[in-house]
């Protein structure tokens, strides 16, 4: 039968980091961080931080991804977590084996995640941050397992980081694990290339980050696509898991 595939869906800034790091810390738990980002990267020639070394350091074609997704756990773990963005998910990119594994979507208020993204890379636009792609992959995830995928948010897993666990892990059929809790503070072996760039908060956490204040208040550009992307984030939300 193999190990319990999760694919878990994000855009960029939004726990994602955090969440695999509690996966990796159960110990039965092999983690593949954002698999499809070398073949993103290849196909569409953006200039993201570290490029170059992106690609790579991982896959560029994605139907060996795609395919490795559906393999076997690195170390022959029973339990094989994907931590996957949104946005990578482009034209050429194959999508079929999503129906053969567990999809989790996990969202965050979109302000914070253009707040949070343009403090790092300064020139985005609504497609960097995934909340359109994620909308459409949750429709087609769906639409494949004639199931409404389980959707988990962000906010709600840094107020109850034990319950939205302990919920999380009973959808996926997992036994609950105190050790999701918390993590060794640095880098992480299984961390991608691009991680000195963009993990330095994670790296220096133990553990979930506690609940966050008032929404960022964004000014021009930047409240316009938090705006566009509201009603993708309001409709999954309707779905978001409760805590334990």
């Amino acid at each position: 039968m193999g190990p319990k595939r999760i694919a878990m869906w994000s855009g960029p800034r939004n726990l994602s980091t955090a969440m695999m790091y509690a996966f990796a810390a159960r110990g039965d738990c092999a983690v593949w961080d954002e698999p499809f980002y070398s073949a993103y990267l290849s196909k569409t020639g953006l200039d993201h931080p570290m490029r170059q070394a992106v690609i790579d350091g991982g896959e560029p074609d994605p139907a060996k991804v795609a395919q490795a997704c559906l393999g076997p756990a690195p170390d022959g773990q029973p339990v094989f977590y994907q931590k996957h963005m949104c946005q990578h998910m482009i034209d050429g990119v194959p999508r079929d084996w999503m129906g053969q594994v567990t999809n989790v979507f996990l969202i965050r208020h979109p302000a914070r995640v253009v707040a949070s993204f343009s403090a790092k890379h300064e020139a985005i636009g609504l497609t960097d941050i995934g909340f359109q792609q994620q909308a459409e992959l949750f429709d087609q995830v769906a639409e494949m397992t004639g199931d409404t995928p389980l959707v988990i948010d962000s906010n709600d897993i840094r107020a109850n980081p034990s319950g939205m666990m302990a919920a999380l892990c009973r959808k996926l059929g997992l036994d609950k694990s105190e050790k999701m809790l918390s993590w060794s503070e640095g880098p992480k072996p299984y961390d991608g290339t691009w991680a000195s760039h963009w993990y330095g908060a994670v790296w220096k956490s133990t553990g979930f980050a506690g609940q966050e204040g008032p929404l960022p208040e964004l000014q021009g550009e930047y409240a316009a696509i938090a705006e566009a992307a509201l009603p993708y984030y309001e409709r999954l939300k309707t779905f978001a898991l409760k805590p334990e």
